[in-house]
């Protein structure tokens, strides 16, 4: 056969990419291969920090020129980061193959390619939180990886993102009654960890490799609801207004199963499991949205897995201490015990509420926070008379009345106007009389689309564009205590303030965030002269005091 030139036997395209990536792309000819240690990059003119070429695995041979080498015999792609780039720079791309029938070696191929300063300008050279925890999965060791996730899930364990878990989990464990014991407990607690943790890793493998984050899309209104109406029947049976029973025939099969294999089921328990990893906390944090873009960019499955899987077991950390504790000290029967199931039924009401708050307006949401804190108060005995009780009938009217008079306080906010929970009676401030309720925080304009981005980008202005949704939990803490803060709002004036408001998450939506590598809200991001600030990027809650780091970071130079 007649030997290829070496320009189609070996073909290479390069694309420049917004996150500081020289993407290097061959084309290897049926019956040709290249050598993977003759694949080098150098600085040809100008000024650039250069990163290590990051290759995939390639064939080892036996190779009669050169002896034992790694070969590549089909098309890959190579990944080069480069950052601090400074006027007219350009590199070359040096690469060597051979015809695998004929045996003959072609010299070495040389490809300039002359780099875009906007793309990898000065200042790159820093990473995000989100590109540094990807490095870090690129860079050590699986035993590294797992513990260092695992460190980063007992961080999260403290956030909104698992807090909702607890009262659920509890409940469950609290409604076994007097048959529960301590290692039950511990097992059905183990059951409902692994649930969420194998529930998240699955989520977040496909999300990487597909695209498409299962929570996201698992917050929709009809599926919140639904579910904050599970939470309501499961509250009202814990309060001993009815029994949840399956049907008797099927109940009695179902205790015969249990019966032979000595636990009892623990189907309910996974399934609360799975279902609260896709729907009660759909957070994202720097170290979920690192490993996604680390399955998309590699596609290691197994290691982006481990990694999520570690970092939710030390998220589960927490459910799975207490809801041991649970099983050790609650009472086993009697009235305490109907005392401590009728807690765990005003605490899922608390979690239904809580979900319903994504989607039910703030008012009437309000005014169900107060219906709970009231309702919670009457039943503590605010109302009741202690002559001749107990310290203990003392103890709880004394917080049901403090129950009692919030919920009130709560109920006249809501009444007014107010939209804010910690913070009912603000719309009073300054007068005597409730005054219109009004933007505490950012002024954002709202944009929707690709071309409405590019369309403010290309006027120069510095941009902050923020992407929201109604469902996420850590957009309302952002909204709530980030950006009513006047310190923020300071540093940010002269800013255009731009909000993507992803709640529908529809085609539009999803184009907008695959365009910036959004794995979902909160995202913020920094632009100056219509470039992205890359190593400013901010994913998950920020306070005040570390977000205004950020701005001041991202707008130096017009400072």
């Amino acid at each position: 056969n007649q030997l290829l030139p070496a320009s189609e036997a070996f073909k290479l395209t390069t694309s420049q990419t917004e996150q500081g990536e020289l993407i290097l792309n061959f084309q290897v000819a049926n019956d040709y291969y290249l050598y993977k240690d003759k694949i080098t990059v150098s600085l040809q003119q100008g000024s650039a920090k250069i990163g290590n070429l990051q290759l995939p695995d390639a064939i080892k041979t036996d190779d009669p020129v050169f002896g034992k080498v790694e070969v590549y015999t089909s098309n890959f792609q190579a990944i080069l980061p480069i950052s601090d780039v400074i006027g007219q720079t350009s590199l070359v791309i040096t690469y060597q193959g051979c015809s695998a029938t004929s045996g003959v070696c072609y010299p070495p191929e040389k490809k300039e390619v002359l780099l875009d300063p906007k793309l990898f300008g000065a200042g790159s050279a820093t990473l995000s939180e989100t590109d540094t925890i990807t490095k870090a999965l690129q860079d050590n060791s699986i035993w590294v990886v797992i513990l260092t996730f695992f460190i980063f899930g007992l961080l999260l364990s403290l956030t909104p993102c698992v807090f909702p878990m607890i009262p659920i989990l509890s409940s469950i464990i609290a409604g076994q009654g007097d048959k529960i014991t301590t290692s039950k407990a511990f097992s059905m607690s183990l059951v409902y960890v692994l649930a969420m943790s194998i529930t998240y890793t699955t989520a977040g493998v496909l999300a990487g490799i597909f695209g498409k984050n299962l929570q996201v899309m698992f917050q929709n209104p009809w599926i919140i609801a639904s579910f904050a109406i599970i939470f309501v029947i499961l509250a009202f049976s814990m309060f001993g207004f009815y029994e949840l029973q399956l049907p008797s025939k099927l109940q009695t099969k179902i205790t015969n199963t249990s019966n032979k294999q000595k636990s009892g089921s623990y189907t309910g328990v996974a399934v609360m499991g799975f279902l609260s990893a896709l729907i009660v906390g759909p957070c994202v944090a720097p170290p979920l949205a690192g490993a996604l873009i680390y399955i998309g960019q590699t596609g290691d499955a197994f290691l982006g897995g481990a990694a999520l899987f570690a970092m939710s077991m030390g998220m589960g950390m927490i459910l799975l201490i207490i809801g041991t504790s649970a099983g050790k000290f609650i009472p086993k029967a009697g009235v305490w015990m109907d005392n401590v199931k009728s807690f765990f039924g005003v605490t899922l009401l608390a979690v239904a509420l809580w979900m319903a708050d994504r989607i039910l307006p703030d008012h009437i949401s309000l005014i169900l926070w107060a219906a709970l804190l009231i309702g919670s108060g009457v039943y503590l005995g605010a109302l009741n008379s202690t002559e001749g009780k107990s310290g203990w009938h003392k103890l709880f009217k004394t917080s049901g009345l403090l129950l009692l008079i919030y919920g009130v306080i709560v109920l006249v906010g809501a009444s007014a106007g107010s939209n804010d929970l910690l913070k009912p009676l603000k719309v009073f401030q300054g007068s005597g009389s409730a005054t219109t309720v009004q933007q505490e925080g950012l002024d954002f304009k709202k944009i929707k689309s690709i071309a409405d981005v590019d369309a403010i980008l290309a006027t120069g202005q510095p941009v902050m564009l923020d992407f929201y949704a109604d469902w996420c939990i850590s957009c309302i803490e952002m909204e709530k205590f980030t950006f009513t803060d006047k310190n923020v709002q300071q540093s940010l004036v002269g800013i255009t303030l731009l909000k993507a408001d992803v709640t529908a998450n529809d085609e539009i939506d999803k184009a907008l965030m695959k365009k910036y590598g959004i794995i979902g809200p909160p995202a913020i991001l920094f632009f100056v002269n219509g470039q992205e600030i890359k190593n400013q990027r901010v994913v998950g809650f920020k306070n005040a005091e570390d977000f205004i780091i950020h701005i001041q970071n991202s707008f130096k130079t017009l400072i």
